[in-house]
Order: structure tokens, then C-alpha cells, then sequence
């Protein structure tokens, strides 16, 4: 019964234990005794025998249902599992001293948006829209920052995201900022999509023995990786190769490419020249990303109180109403009564008498 009625509850335990004061209706009717000089004299009524048995109820009823509201019943809260449609999602998000420039390379003036605030908006839409999603944030310049860890609170994660609105460093360690994030997804679940979202508009060189760190974590993770690669307009595309030496000192961002594609994980880079292409490569991300998943449902304590103070009112209305129906409500004087409050009247002789 336990995994099919709620956890039940009472806030003052006590109190049951005068819950035996309800069966009192079995040992003393409700209803008006009237003398009979026999029993087997008169015939058998059911309807009487089934009205007895409704007021007997009534009243344990009655009694019952004002002991138990006093006790305070509720029903307890709990977990219930379902299943959407979403995934895990670890936002990887670069806080560089670039990202507070526009997409034409310049500081902000007017109402133009620089790369941070345009990504801070898009993405902060982009939480709102997934109904079943988890979510972590994490924020990297020179050293990684857990910003929220992974949830399913969509209020928190915006909150957030909308949090990283410091001017951003100088460096960009990216390598130590992709160990920090793949560290937010949880215990493997089979059938659960996870996407790790990196937001950066550029790239540093990673250390061949970080590299193969990240992959021994990406293969244990594996997750969809996708690339939101904020371009700065002018600057070289990821699969642009230098003229000179093809090095990741000479070109980071392609060598990042490279290395993402190496993984052996789904990966997808999105190049972005505005808050348009940002957007638009976001509803992409989305529009891949849906997939059933599991997420869990919090039901709150629920109080009882009403209900039994409901049955309890029930209980009475139907001992008064049995009460009400045994009244006589014609008041008749009687007729010794009638005849003493009028005057005696004499007859003529009487009276003659009398006189």
C-alpha cells in the first residue's frame, strides 16, 4: 500500500490516541428511546434498522474527524520521476578581457552590446525556453569559476548567467575551464543526452599533457560538444590557415578545431559575427538538443486539516438533521390546560341560587 497511497502524516501524534472516543455511538444510541411493553409485539422494519446504522456511522464519523483535525493530518511531500524532453547542459562561458568588446572590436558605446552582454541575453532566452532541461554554469578567464552547478532551477540559472557581468580578464585558459565544466555532469544515465556549450571568442594553446587529460575525460563523459565561437569581424575564421607556420601559437582558434574533432565526441562549431548569427546558432543547439530525459518532480506537504474538519461537519449535520426530524414543532395546548385557563361558566340555577 505504501507505493500506492501518499505518505500520510500528523503533526501532533498524541492526539490519536483518542481516537477509541469515536466508537462511544456503538454503545448509546442517538436517537429517542420510547417506551414498548413488548418488542416481539411490534413488526420487523429495516428502514428503522438501516437509519440506526447511518447514525451510529454519523456519529463515529463525527468524532473521529474532530480528533483527527486537531492532530493536524497532511500528506507528505515527495519525488515523482517523469520524463521530458532535454538534456544536460554545461555552459562553458569565456569572461576574457575581449568579451567586453563589440563584435567590430571596439568597447561599447551608445546601444551597441558587447559579445559578454549579447551572449548574456541570448543564453539567458535560450534557459527560458527548455521546460525539462539541467543546467551548470561555468565562467573561465585566466582560472575557471563554478558559477551554479548542475539544476533544473531555470529562475537560478539565469540569475546566473546574468551574474557574469564583470569586466573579463586577459587570459583565456580554456583547458583548465573544459575540465571544470565536463566536472559538472553527474552520474552517467542511460539514455540521457548531455551537450557541453563553449562560448568564447577565441582560444589559447592547450599543453599536450592537458590534452590528454581532457581526452580521458571526454571519453568517460561524452558528451555533444558544440563551439559558439564569437568572431570578431576582420579576424580569421577557424578553418582559415595561416600564411606562415600552421602552429597553435599561430592560430589558436583553428587548432582548438582541431582538437575538438579529435575527440571522437559529436562536435559542431558555430561561427558567430553578431548577435543575429548568436541567436540563430543558438535555436540550432536547441533544435538538436531533444532528447527524452528523466527529471524529477517536487510535490509539496499538503495539509489536511479541512478535509477532516469537512467529514467531521458532515458527521453532525446528519445527527441534527435525525434530531430536527424528531421534533414536534405543532405546539398544541393540551385540553385539561385549555379548560383550566378559561372561566367557569354557572349554570342558570346557580346563578339564581346565587342571587
Amino acid at each position: 500500500m505504501g507505493g500506492i497511497l501518499p505518505p500520510l502524516g500528523v503533526a501532533t501524534p498524541w492526539l490519536l490516541w483518542l481516537l477509541p472516543l469515536a466508537l462511544l455511538p456503538l454503545l448509546r444510541s442517538t436517537t429517542r428511546r420510547s417506551a414498548i411493553s413488548a418488542v416481539s409485539a411490534a413488526p420487523a422494519d429495516p428502514l428503522s434498522a438501516a437509519l440506526n446504522a447511518v447514525l451510529t456511522g454519523a456519529g463515529i464519523l463525527a468524532l473521529a474527524g474532530l480528533v483527527l483535525a486537531l492532530a493536524g493530518p497532511y500528506r507528505a511531500g515527495e519525488s515523482v520521476t517523469r520524463t521530458g524532453i532535454g538534456a544536460q547542459i554545461s555552459m562553458l562561458i569565456d569572461r576574457s578581457g575581449s568579451m567586453n568588446e563589440t563584435f567590430a572590436g571596439r568597447q561599447p558605446s551608445g546601444a551597441e552590446e558587447s559579445k559578454a552582454a549579447a551572449s548574456r541575453r541570448i543564453l539567458g532566452a535560450f534557459v527560458g525556453e527548455r521546460a525539462h532541461d539541467l543546467f551548470a554554469v561555468t565562467a573561465f578567464s585566466t582560472a575557471p569559476m563554478l558559477v551554479m552547478p548542475m539544476t533544473d532551477r531555470r529562475d537560478a540559472v539565469r540569475a546566473a548567467i546574468a551574474a557574469i557581468d564583470r569586466p573579463g580578464l586577459d587570459y583565456t585558459n580554456v583547458a583548465r575551464g573544459l575540465g571544470m565544466a565536463l566536472s559538472q555532469f553527474g552520474p552517467s544515465a542511460p539514455g540521457v543526452s548531455r551537450a557541453l556549450l563553449l562560448v568564447s571568442d577565441g582560444a589559447a594553446v592547450i599543453d599536450p599533457r592537458i590534452q590528454a587529460q581532457l581526452r580521458a575525460e571526454f571519453a568517460k563523459v561524452r558528451p555533444n560538444l558544440y563551439w559558439l565561437f564569437l568572431r570578431t569581424k576582420g579576424s580569421p575564421s577557424i578553418h582559415d590557415k595561416p600564411a606562415g607556420e600552421d602552429t597553435p601559437q599561430a592560430a589558436p582558434e583553428r587548432h582548438l578545431d582541431l582538437f575538438f574533432k579529435s575527440l571522437g565526441v559529436p562536435y559542431r562549431a558555430f561561427e558567430a559575427e553578431g548577435a543575429e548569427a548568436v541567436a540563430g546558432a543558438v535555436r540550432q543547439i536547441e533544435a538538436l538538443e531533444r532528447d527524452p530525459i528523466p527529471y524529477t518532480e517536487i510535490r509539496p506537504r499538503r495539509d489536511l486539516t479541512g478535509p477532516a474538519y469537512a467529514l467531521a461537519a458532515f458527521g453532525l449535520f446528519l445527527l441534527v438533521l435525525a434530531k430536527l426530524a424528531e421534533a414536534d414543532f405543532r405546539t398544541v395546548a393540551p385540553r385539561g390546560d385549555s379548560a383550566r385557563a378559561r372561566p367557569t361558566e354557572r349554570d342558570p340555577v346557580e346563578r339564581r341560587n346565587a342571587a
